[in-house]
């Protein structure tokens, strides 16, 4: 009876997560000012992806590129960052 139950009945299946969208203001110095994104989307995660934002955006200003907007596109995720003159706005969505 095992192998009839092994093999013939499905498996549970996994549950799926849903991406985070919102957003969030950073500052030039690096902290977060507001956030629209839900309790469960990690503060690393944000912090992480502030801090790569700032460096593009230095990068650009440093190399004299006008560099207002930068757009990364993944199959299930889009990432757009405003440079706003003072702070950063980054959009987090599908």
């Amino acid at each position: 009876m095992s192998f009839i139950t092994q093999f013939f009945i499905k498996p549970a299946k996994p549950t799926l997560l849903r991406v985070p969208c919102g957003s969030f203001t950073v500052s030039r110095a690096g902290q977060v000012m507001t956030s629209t994104l839900p309790q469960a989307f990690a503060n690393a995660h944000i912090r992480t992806i502030s801090e790569h934002v700032l460096a593009a955006f230095r990068l650009a200003k440093a190399a004299e590129i006008p560099l207002t907007e930068l757009v990364i596109s993944y199959t299930a995720l889009k990432v757009v960052a405003r440079d706003l003159r003072g702070s950063v706005v980054v959009f987090i969505g599908t």
